[in-house]
């Protein structure tokens, strides 16, 4: 069993316009100061993040790895959240999804999908350079406005859906197939890889792609009335990155899992800062201890009631208190007799003697 590495922190919710959350020695300051370990860092701010710079420039790559070890820091990962939704975006949501592209591919969907693509296979050589192993990203949706069978579910549909979202995905897994990296899809509503039977009917379609693998965030598949235990059991093989996001569920006769078009704080299910939802947290680090996860434990703060500056703080040291210091050897190994074959066929009651066909 290996020890869960953290804690690290995801910059998207805290980067801002004032300091120290304009710059990247700023965050990095802050982060370290709260007990921070590693930063998961996104690539849509270039002013914290030269993306493009990365991809070509390995002295830029040793220049931010050398900003943040001067605070005792790594990155865990990078994220193309953004980028990786606009690999696919169904037309409902072009106008939506257009601010998180650059001006000059805005109100073209080809053209936008070109420049993601581009950016994923940037992200990918930027992740070798800096040594990393895993990057977090979004599959995005194509399928998504017809995820409830109304009108009635169409097959036809689905399958050319998927089969799209995989013949755009299969190149830049390839890419970063060649640089090392597993792309980990964080499982999540409004992305057609939103539970693990689209994870899984996506993977069939890459053919088993060993760089398609999961980020693992239990507050999405709590929302969804998803047992997130069992769902480490069944595809922990697949899980390279784990968001630390609580969230928390209260049955209710006015609405429910899909929230009833309302603000966070009314809804029935909602983000919470770790420790505040009803997540088990403590079960969740035992199975990816038990299964040799021996990735970064990254808090993702999102919280409809508690303010940002307090949810970073209190994630460090709840992440920190959950982190499970795995054993080197058995703890009754002391009580431990020889492996001895003879001794074992005697203590069986089959005599000294060891016989082979």
């Amino acid at each position: 069993m290996k020890t869960i590495k953290g804690p690290g922190i995801f910059l998207s919710q805290f980067i801002g316009a004032e300091a120290p959350f304009n710059t990247l020695e700023g965050l990095a300051e802050w982060a370290a100061a709260l007990g921070y370990k590693a930063l998961q860092i996104p690539c849509n701010h270039p002013h914290i993040f030269d993306l493009p710079k990365a991809a070509t420039s390995q002295a830029y790559c040793d220049e931010i790895t050398a900003t943040l070890a001067r605070h005792g820091l790594v990155i865990s990962e990078l994220s193309t959240h953004l980028e990786g939704q606009l690999l696919a975006v169904h037309p409902a949501y072009d106008l939506a999804f257009d601010n998180f592209a650059p001006e000059a591919v805005r109100g073209n969907p080809s053209a936008r999908q070109a420049w993601a693509t581009q950016a994923l296979k940037q992200a990918a050589a930027a992740s070798e350079k800096l040594g990393l192993t895993a990057h977090a990203t979004f599959s995005g949706s194509l399928a998504w406005p017809y995820f409830y069978p109304w009108p009635p579910h169409n097959a036809v549909l689905l399958e050319e859906a998927f089969t799209t979202l995989a013949q755009r995905w299969l190149p830049v897994l390839d890419c970063f197939d060649q640089h090392g990296v597993d792309v980990c899809f964080e499982i999540h509503p409004g992305e057609d890889l939103h539970d693990g039977v689209t994870f899984g009917r996506f993977l069939a379609l890459v053919n088993h792609h060993p760089r398609c693998n999961i980020l693992f965030d239990p507050s999405h598949l709590r929302l969804q009335h998803m047992d997130y235990l069992d769902f480490i059991d069944r595809y922990h093989d697949r899980i390279k990155a784990f968001h630390v996001k609580d969230a928390e569920f209260a049955a209710s006769g006015q609405s429910g899992v899909y929230g009833g078009y309302q603000n966070w704080a009314d809804r029935p299910g909602r983000f919470r800062s770790p420790g505040d939802g009803d997540i088990d947290f403590k079960s969740i680090f035992s199975k990816l201890s038990q299964y040799d996860y021996s990735g970064w434990a990254v808090l993702e703060w999102e919280c409809c009631l508690k303010n940002a500056e307090t949810g970073a703080r209190e994630g460090s040291e709840f992440i920190r208190r959950h982190i499970i210091p795995v054993s080197e050897r058995a703890f009754d190994d002391f009580a431990a007799g020889q492996n001895d074959r003879q001794q074992a066929r005697r203590m069986l009651g089959l005599g000294g003697d060891v016989f082979h066909d």
